[in-house]
């Protein structure tokens, strides 16, 4: 059984209406400013302004940051310190999907320790205690609430770095699925695959351990049972709890294991052509999981047996495999490259690229030119 050494940082509340509870959650830290973080979207649904009220109830004096996108750029996070320079948070709330919590992330560090977001760029890189931070996830994707890396795109070159530090932490976050309810089907359906590919690919992972493996084999029977559930029934609140909870776990499972091929494959498709993260995930994984399957058969069986008791162990990785296709499907997202006109002729390129990715050293069957390649043929 291998070593693991592993401290949990964050407070997890869980149920509906609970970011009522913020105002009362923020006060234990005793803040005398704090710093809103959240997309413009969430203002549009309605969450920024509840967000607002429970933190002013408790006699809390706010200020916001809003101007950031999807997929965060470090000229984002530049924005994000200067705004935290002005108006001095001691406490930051990070409210929104990934992107939101990410640059919530990246702006503590900065804020914290100084310098720019690069010199953040691995792991353990904070020179001093960053602020406590509060997450509030509103859509069940990218687990970032549960993990201590903030993912953010360089402006100029388009590279994801992941940003990673004990410290970078949220203290508490609040996983309320009522607000997941607003989401429109196609970001429960690209998140809804982003936590998949995360409890399929931490389970593999070369770090993977008695704990990470808990956390995936729970995650995946939750986001199957809820996966196609809020695709067809968006008001279910039971799906889309399986759906907060699973993403969530499978985010604490990346804090203990991380990922693998799937997502280094999947990086140099929105870096060179804009496909949205959940989309590019998903169109590599089934690819993956063969891959590894040709060598580890039996851990996809242990995960597909959460849902299929009776799958053998030479069968789970084609039927791990047809299941995610199907889900593809169902959520109307490509499954080739043509789909998506993002050329043949570029896969040399993305090759080279995925091989430079942090991600792909955890895969457990080493990537090289010969299996990546063929990874991205096999999608064309």
């Amino acid at each position: 059984m291998l070593p693991f050494d592993i401290q949990s940082r964050t407070r997890f509340i869980f149920g509906e209406g609970t970011i009522s509870r913020l105002g009362a959650l923020a006060s234990e830290f005793k803040p005398r400013r704090v710093l809103l973080v959240s997309d413009r979207g969430i203002m549009k649904a309605g969450h920024y302004s509840a967000a607002l009220d429970s933190l002013r109830e408790a006699g809390l004096e706010v200020a916001s940051f809003h101007d950031f996108a999807e997929n965060p750029t470090s000229a984002m996070v530049d924005a994000g310190v200067q705004r935290a320079r002005e108006v001095k948070p001691d406490l930051l709330v990070g409210l929104g999907g990934g992107s939101s919590m990410d640059c919530c992330k990246g702006i503590n560090f900065v804020y914290s320790c100084g310098g720019t977001i690069h010199d953040y760029h691995g792991v353990g890189k904070a020179t001093c205690d960053m602020l406590p931070m509060i997450a509030i996830p509103t859509t069940a994707g990218t687990g970032s609430e549960a993990q201590s890396f903030a993912l953010i795109s360089d402006a100029e070159t388009h590279t994801k770095m992941a940003c990673g530090d004990p410290r970078a932490a949220c203290r508490i976050a609040i996983l309320d699925p009522e607000l997941t309810l607003t989401q429109p089907t196609s970001v429960s359906a690209l998140t809804g695959i982003d936590a998949i590919s995360h409890a399929i690919e931490t389970y593999v992972s070369k770090r993977r351990n008695v704990i990470s493996t808990t956390y995936s084999r729970r995650s995946f029977g939750m986001l199957s049972q809820g996966f196609s559930r809020v695709l067809t029934q968006p008001d279910d609140l039971e799906a889309r709890s399986c759906m907060q909870l699973g993403s969530c776990l499978a985010g604490m499972a990346i804090e203990t294991s991380m990922l693998g091929a799937a997502h280094a494959t999947a990086n140099p498709l929105t870096a060179h052509h804009g496909i949205t993260h959940g989309q590019a995930v998903g169109l590599m994984l089934p690819a993956v999981v063969r891959m590894n399957g040709e060598e580890h058969a039996s851990w996809y069986a242990e995960l597909v047996r959460e849902v299929d008791p009776s799958v053998q162990t030479q069968d789970a990785p084609h039927r791990l495999a047809e299941m995610l296709t199907q889900w593809l499907k169902e959520a109307n997202l490509a499954t080739s490259l043509a789909e998506l006109s993002v050329p043949a002729a570029g896969i040399d390129q993305f090759t080279e690229d995925a091989l430079k990715q942090w991600t792909g050293t955890f895969n457990p069957i080493p990537l090289d030119a010969n299996r990546v390649k063929a990874l991205y043929l096999s999608v064309a």
